[in-house]
């Protein structure tokens, strides 16, 4: 169907926008959209390849309910995704008013009001929601976007709540996803119409790399073909590597870990090293970047930034953000040739190649190895072909020499997607919803949240109310002993504290636990929040440096500096000496110990540390927050929680009070004699010394 055809259906500003993208018509899904009642209000479930246009469907309907004088919301589980999509709306609207917001889950962002497209991630809507945002009731439509994410243990259950709440609201849902094995139950859920479609704008080429060998399938043949095969080309891999670049294209490759796509990053930067021996202005100008992103370099970024510079990346979640995305927008503009990624990329974020190969199909889970499924394939497969470059993408799985090609074949290549199961029946991941239902006064009685959960995707899927019941009246007695939650007059009231514990957005079985801890020696204090459900998973070192860890923590039990979790045997904390461990990492971190050192010492990347770093602070917050709404004494987590934050010893806590006075330069400052603001102030000429005209000049105007 022609764009054009659709005036007098469709809003004149939408046809207009479309338009000047170069759009000209619809493809198959958004048809099928349009006629399941789009435009009416229907909900819709979509389940279609990438770049099928799915996000043109939710632009619709998100537009359409503002246009009428209604709120739209753009819901996605990653933060990156909710980036991107803010980005393309506001390009391709900019007349809407719209907003992003993502961070801080201890606020209701009254700004938001004045706002009539938001972009938020799964978490943050949860929280405006527990912090009663004054325009919920102004919503007519809701995009949830990657609603597989439903079957994740993480994030699935937030997902799946929200998803529960909304489908009781007068609003229209659109739920999309790329990989959906029962698209129509969860359709049915949710009272909506669905479409399903294999429609590709890019064709796809799937098929099995064995050897030297890629077997690719079509019209129900198989085809084999050789890949070269030269002195330089000598894993599969870099086979296929070769292969791609003889094509002039780009390739991704997945792996089943850090240290593989790493390794593997090595060795593809040392065959493109003899490919491509001319330096390039650009590569180095990223490496330098990437390299110089902390104010001293890691091994990893010193790594990362001599593969940069040979057109090779790896990426995952130990990179630091900046870094991450320096790398994907190099791989975007054909400056890197290859990036060796774990599968987090294949989720989200656009970052399409010609070529993807899935290296990887087994990986660790923590109890011991596991395949990949079907639907993780399909989402990482999804990145290959970059519509308006490429007329196809290419595939491929990677199997060992004495794997099946045909076994690989009917797993991956013709098997469809398996269907998503929901991940909210567990006591755990139920607790923190059930205390935000009773705090915003959404629910206020077991058989009303009983009812609500029987609501669910869970009780669609598994029909189990009896459990469901019985998990709620657990959740409600703990809440009751735990004083979060009382009864009064037939009505479940969240306790001041209570409600506190729901707004600081963690788990209740966390804030017991810090309730019950009087601050005390830092390194006490950092156990105490590493031993929350938040900072999972632990900092875990080489199995030496653990034991050493084992020994510590149990002297430091002995002799009262630490007391272990009277919750560990009946809530699940099984790993104190892990907490034990992050909180040295964290320690280590304060006393401005050398950063490599700590991630050597700890097995650590730059982005786990960095990430760990970020939690302990908001856990920190939540924590002193706790302690005032009881009125208990707070004051010494003040100093630890900026100490935290800059990574120094308490001597310069005065000096980082001032903007542009971070760690490297406090301490500078401090071992030049000036140890004060007071001090500094008095001494302007030494301070340009040290620092430099410039800086100076930044700092002396706050004053």
């Amino acid at each position: 169907m022609l764009i054009s055809e659709l005036k007098g259906k469709l809003h004149n500003e939408i046809i207009e926008s479309v338009q000047n993208r170069g759009i000209e018509r619809l493809t198959p899904p958004q048809e099928q959209a349009l006629g399941k009642g789009l435009l009416e209000g229907r909900n819709i479930v979509v389940s279609a390849p990438t770049a099928s246009g799915k996000t043109l469907i939710a632009e619709i309907s998100c537009v359409r309910s503002v246009l009428e004088g209604r709120k739209s919301v753009y819901v996605a589980p990653m933060r990156a995704l909710v980036s991107e999509k803010y980005e393309e709306f506001k390009e391709n609207y900019p007349y809407i008013r719209t907003a992003i917001s993502m961070g801080d889950l201890d606020s209701n962002d009254m700004w938001l009001f004045d706002y009539d497209m938001l972009f938020v991630s799964t978490e943050k809507l949860d929280s405006l929601i527990r912090h009663g945002a004054a325009w919920l009731d102004k919503m007519g439509c809701v995009v949830f976007d990657e609603v597989h994410m439903i079957g994740d243990a993480g994030r699935g259950p937030t997902l799946e709540l929200l998803m529960t709440r909304m489908r009781g609201m007068p609003i229209q849902i659109v739920a999309l996803s790329a990989t959906i094995g029962n698209a129509k139950e969860i359709a049915g859920w949710l009272n909506a119409d669905y479409v399903e479609s294999n429609y590709r704008p890019v064709k796809l080429v799937k098929g099995v790399i064995k050897g030297g060998f890629a077997y690719t399938y079509g019209a129900g043949k198989e085809k084999r073909e050789a890949l070269p095969t030269n002195e330089k080309a000598g894993s599969p891999e870099i086979a296929l590597l070769a292969d791609t670049l003889s094509r002039h294209k780009q390739l991704l490759i997945f792996y089943s870990s850090k240290r593989n796509a790493e390794s593997g990053a090595a060795k593809i930067a040392e065959y493109l090293a003899k490919y491509n021996k001319s330096g390039n202005g650009d590569l180095v100008r990223i490496a330098s970047y990437v390299e110089h992103v902390l104010d001293r370099p890691t091994r990893q970024c010193e790594k990362l930034s001599e593969l940069v510079k040979s057109g090779a990346a790896f990426h995952h979640s130990g990179l630091l953000n900046q870094q991450r995305k320096m790398i994907e927008d190099g791989f975007r503009d054909n400056l890197i040739k290859v990036i060796c990624s774990t599968t987090t990329l294949g989720l989200g974020v656009n970052l399409p190649a010609h070529t993807v190969l899935v290296r990887d199909l087994v990986r660790h889970n923590g109890f011991g190895a596991e395949r990949i499924g079907v639907n993780e394939v399909v989402q990482l497969f999804g990145r290959a072909g970059r519509p308006k470059y490429d007329k196809e993408g290419r595939a491929f799985v990677q199997i060992g020499p004495n794997a099946s090609v045909k076994e690989a074949r009917e797993r991956y290549i013709s098997a469809n997607p398996e269907p998503i199961y929901s991940a909210l029946g567990m006591a755990p991941v139920l607790r923190t919803h059930v205390l935000s239902f009773i705090s915003s006064d959404f629910l206020n009685n077991s058989d009303s949240i009983k009812d609500f959960l029987n609501s669910s995707f869970y009780a669609h899927q598994y029909r189990k109310q009896s459990h469901i019941d019985m998990v709620v009246e657990d959740i409600l007695r703990e809440l009751i002993e735990w004083e979060f939650v009382d009864y009064l007059k037939g009505k479940l009231h969240a306790t001041k504290t209570g409600k506190r514990v729901s707004e600081l957005y963690i788990d209740p079985l966390s804030a017991r636990w810090m309730l019950d801890n009087e601050p005390s020696s830092p390194i006490s204090n950092l156990f105490t929040i590493s031993n929350t459900i938040e900072m999972r998973p632990h900092i875990r070192p080489p199995r030496q440096k653990y034991e050493e860890m084992e020994e510590e923590f149990i002297e430091l039990i002995d002799n009262g500096t630490l007391h272990p979790s009277k919750y560990q045997r009946t809530y699940g904390f099984q790993d104190e000496v892990g907490a034990y461990s992050t909180a040295k990492t964290i320690h280590d971190w304060i006393e401005e110990k050398d950063e490599d050192a700590i991630m050597k010492d700890f097995n650590a990347t730059p982005g786990a540390l960095y990430s760990k770093i970020t939690n302990a602070d908001w856990i920190i917050y939540s924590w002193i927050e706790l302690l005032k709404s009881v009125g208990k004494h707070y004051r010494p987590l003040v100093d630890d929680r900026v100490r935290i934050r800059y990574g120094i010893k308490d001597e310069l806590l005065d000096l980082v009070r001032l903007e542009q006075v971070g760690r490297a330069r406090a301490r500078r400052l401090f071992n030049s004699g000036i140890k004060t603001v007071k001090e500094l102030r008095e001494s302007r000429t030494r301070v340009e010394s040290i620092l430099g005209k410039e800086i100076t000049e930044r700092i002396f105007a706050q004053f």
